[in-house]
């Protein structure tokens, strides 16, 4: 059964790991997808390649922690498409260091990319969403937004925030039929951490209830559940996807 069909999605940082993940489920539940990519132009046009036999997609290259370019964005995006049903907020980067250690840069550029984002886009994906009177808002944000981390401080004051903004915009827009929900990713296997040494992934495997990492389809799935009308009660919640790893 496809739950997406007929709906627009809007997913920015697609081209790799969990927004790439995010962007073929939804193309296989039947949503058409624009998604956003900084740099990897060639990625970007072979998920448009890989999705384009699927369903309708296109690549933009913008910065989302740019709020003009988010504007724009969401203008050309709706001048495509149509209309934007789901945005999903999934750019973000880790700059990590001990505190002592930090950067102010550090501090600035990840506040820039992980939480700047999601009010550019937010903001201006949610006029034509009030007009149409439906919506629906998934942030990513991260267990570690939750916990805390040592030598991410950045980072999980980055994602802690996430949690909070949606909170706040689930309860402003939930009279229009908008709803904002965040999804918190746990240890999720991917590219990135396919470089790392393989005895001490093996450690956070066996520190997780179910005794493995995530996968990108694992974020997917949460997404497709909350951009779906099975989630139509369900606004300003936290959905841990980590395996029991905060249980």
């Amino acid at each position: 059964m496809k739950l997406l069909e007929g709906k627009v999605a809007l997913i920015t940082g697609a081209t790799r790991g969990i927004g790439k993940g995010i962007a073929e489920m939804y193309a296989q539940h039947g949503a058409k997808v624009a998604f956003t990519y900084a740099g990897s132009v060639d990625k970007a046009k072979e998920l448009e390649a890989t999705l384009s036999s699927v369903t309708q997609i296109k690549g933009y290259q913008s910065d989302a922690s740019d709020y003009d370019a988010a504007q724009k964005l969401v203008e050309e995006v709706m001048a495509e498409f149509g209309q934007i049903d789901i945005l999903i907020n999934n750019a973000g980067i880790t700059r990590d260091n001990l505190l002592l250690r930090m950067s102010k840069e550090d501090w600035d550029t990840i506040m820039k990319v992980n939480l700047d984002s999601v009010f550019n886009l937010t903001k201006a994906v949610i006029k034509p969403m009030m007009k149409a009177k439906s919506g629906s808002i998934i942030n990513m944000t991260s267990v570690v937004g939750i916990s805390g981390n040592a030598g991410q401080a950045n980072y999980a004051a980055s994602k802690a925030g996430v949690i909070g903004f949606t909170k706040s915009v689930a309860l402003e827009l939930g009279s229009r039929n908008i709803r904002c929900n965040a999804v918190a990713p746990g240890f999720i296997e991917t590219e990135m951490t396919a470089i790392l040494d393989e005895k001490k992934v093996q450690e956070w495997r066996d520190g997780i209830p179910l005794k493995r990492g995530g996968k990108p389809e694992d974020i997917a799935n949460a997404c497709v559940f909350l951009g779906s009308e099975m989630a139509s009660y369900i606004t300003g919640q936290t959905l841990n996807v980590d395996g029991g790893m905060l249980t």
